[in-house]
């Protein structure tokens, strides 16, 4: 019985992951096919092949891509970003998302440092990562501070410390590697 037991606990540790994967993937694959698929679907009717919403986006989001760098395209573009930064509401909401997506794919990513943070009176240490360097920018006593973004363990979800410069140590390891860790808990390595 102890070795079935086993055999289980093994083929749980081995379907989980493996099926969870899939499963996102799957509804990832659902949700950016539904963008354009369900305009598409009822035009095409029985014709409409699974994925063509998706590719049909991809397509769109690259055209959007390549007309922001032309100056009719560009200046479209700008006119709906001050657009949306001026609607109460709106522009809290569509700048949090557009800051978000620039720090992830932008030329500057937030997430590219990864700071070690000692906790004030004890030899506790906490990863994180360096998310502004200029606090000063947003409140001028802080400007010998730093914005750390301290993601929580098995959880999308954190807290922002404004730490003084001098109590921050930048660590050489890639931001992948320090977000694996610490979301896992600490339980993978290198």
């Amino acid at each position: 019985m102890k070795v079935m037991i086993n055999f289980f606990i093994k083929g749980i540790l081995i379907f989980v992951p493996i099926g969870l994967v899939i499963y996102l993937i799957y509804k990832l694959f659902l949700f950016l096919d539904s963008l354009l698929g369900n305009i598409l679907k009822p035009v095409m009717d029985e014709n409409y092949i699974p994925g063509i919403g998706i590719i049909l986006t991809i397509v769109l989001i690259t055209v959007l891509g390549w007309l922001s760098n032309r100056f009719i395209g560009g200046a479209i573009v700008r006119f709906v970003d001050k657009l949306l930064a001026t609607i109460p509401l709106v522009k809290t909401l569509y700048s949090v998302i557009k800051d978000t997506i620039h720090s992830f794919l932008g030329e500057k990513k937030s997430f590219s440092k990864v700071a070690l943070v000692t906790l004030p009176g004890t030899n506790m240490k906490c990863l994180g990562f360096i998310t502004s360097e200029n606090v000063g920018d947003f409140y001028q006593p802080l400007n010998t501070h730093v914005a750390v973004y301290i993601p929580q363990t098995f959880q999308v979800a954190g807290v922002t410390f404004l730490i003084p410069v001098e109590d921050v140590e930048i660590l050489d390891v890639k931001a992948e590697d320090a977000m694996k860790f610490i979301l896992s808990g600490g339980m993978t390595s290198k």
